[in-house]
């Protein structure tokens, strides 16, 4: 009878120690796939910023655009100052 108690003893252990390692791993794959997903958007991102490359050389051609025409201005202001 104690060997029957001892068996299901040991038993019910295993059991709950492979259910216990069985939530862990699962855990495991859930974080593991979502740290996956993060890396992946991350990669997303760093590929999305080429528009911003796109954006920043507009801007810079706006920008020669403006000082090109300032500096005509000012080249006729000083013509004009000389008369």
């Amino acid at each position: 009878m104690k060997a029957l108690i001892l068996a299901v003893a040991a038993l019910s252990l295993a059991m709950s120690a492979q259910a216990q390692v069985g939530t862990a791993a699962k855990e495991t794959a859930k974080a593991t796939a979502e740290s996956a997903k993060q890396a992946g958007d991350t990669v997303k991102a760093a590929a999305s910023t080429g528009s911003d490359k796109a954006e920043d050389k507009a801007e810079a051609r706006m920008h020669r655009a403006k000082a090109r025409h300032h500096r005509h201005r000012a080249k006729q202001a000083a013509k004009d100052a000389v008369k």
